[in-house]
């Protein structure tokens, strides 16, 4: 019997297949469907900073207008009774989740500031979330911050987190640093369990009747798992955390790459909303075809199996790989 398991961010896991932040993860009938299909752990959708601190504002304008005009009732201003706020749904998703799935739940944290992260992470963690995917969303557009400013902002916030939090933490990582491989080795030494490798920022279209900038969702096309691969590739076996691979993966092909160069999981996004949770059990069968018909006894054994850790100089391999790319066109 092929042995499919992995250990992510110290979690022992039945398979590398984990979907991915999404719609799908955020309701408890298709999460169940998710975990029924194979899933082996799922990461809810993402708590975001700017609602939290936009829906406290709301509250407190809410809050302060009840007393204009009645002094009287200054010391009774009562919220409604249905009213939940974003953290307090999230929490409640959490504990929900838990008490119906069996497989781990990793609470996903959206934002660009320490500030409310550390006392939200304590609720995460006491809600039950299993470990916490902080996803650091931060465009620098300011052309007098430096990428070393950039960099520090990633730390400071996993430093700050990490020395109140006892679960794993993960960050999920853009491919734009100047130098990823050092970032994640800074990561690793401010006390990650793991990088998720890559967040996709969202590119803003212009629509050219009214000239404004409208937002623009695209789903991920299999083109793009092979950046992924690529960087995995370079890092397994010179950083010791876990390694998700997030981003175009869309086949059995394209995980089974991501696994073979080091990835510990794959997360699932894109191709379960395109067809359906029930899809994760195709691939889950496939890649256990693929093992067995390649001699593999288990994902452990084939994990990392080809990345570049061996290479002596692994930059001058991919300047290498890169002229024979070029020179291969027309031939």
């Amino acid at each position: 019997m092929i042995d499919l398991s992995t250990e992510y961010l110290g979690l022992k896991l039945a398979n590398p297949l984990v979907p991915s932040s999404s719609p799908l993860t955020g309701e408890l009938d298709t999460a169940k469907q998710l975990e029924d299909a194979g899933a082996s752990a799922l990461v809810l959708p993402s708590l975001f900073e700017e609602a939290i601190e936009y829906e406290q504002k709301q509250l407190e304008r809410f809050v302060h207008s009840q007393s204009l005009g009645h002094y009287e009732a200054q010391s009774y201003q009562p919220v409604p009774d249905e009213y939940g706020s974003e953290l307090e749904n999230y929490l409640e998703r959490i504990q929900q989740f838990k008490s119906a799935m069996d497989i781990p739940v990793i609470a996903s944290l959206n934002g660009i500031s320490t500030n409310g992260w550390i006392d939200t992470g304590l609720e995460l963690q006491q809600a039950g979330a299993d470990a916490l995917e902080l996803n650091v969303y931060y465009i620098a557009a300011d052309p007098v911050t430096s990428g070393e400013k950039v960099e520090q902002r990633y730390v400071q916030l996993l430093k700050d987190l990490r020395g109140q939090i006892s679960i794993p933490v993960t960050m999920k990582l853009s491919s734009q640093f100047s130098s990823v491989a050092n970032m994640v080795l800074k990561l690793q030494r401010a006390g990650a369990d793991g990088v998720s490798l890559f967040n996709r920022f969202y590119q803003p279209d212009i629509d050219l009747e009214s000239l404004k900038i409208v937002p623009r969702l695209e789903l991920s096309n299999p083109m793009e798992s092979l950046l992924r691969i690529r960087w995995i590739a370079l890092i397994r076996g010179r950083v010791d955390l876990s390694i998700a691979a997030t981003g175009g993966l869309h086949s059995t092909e394209d995980l089974i790459k991501a696994l073979l160069v080091g990835a510990d999981v794959t997360h699932l996004c894109s191709v379960l909303l395109q067809k359906g949770p029930e899809h994760l059990a195709v691939l889950k069968k496939e890649l256990q075809d693929w093992l067995e018909e390649h001699e593999y006894s288990s994902v452990a054994q084939m994990k990392g199996s080809i990345s570049q850790s061996h290479a002596i100089n692994p930059a001058a391999l991919e300047h290498s790989n890169y002229m024979h790319v070029i020179k291969s066109y027309g031939q």
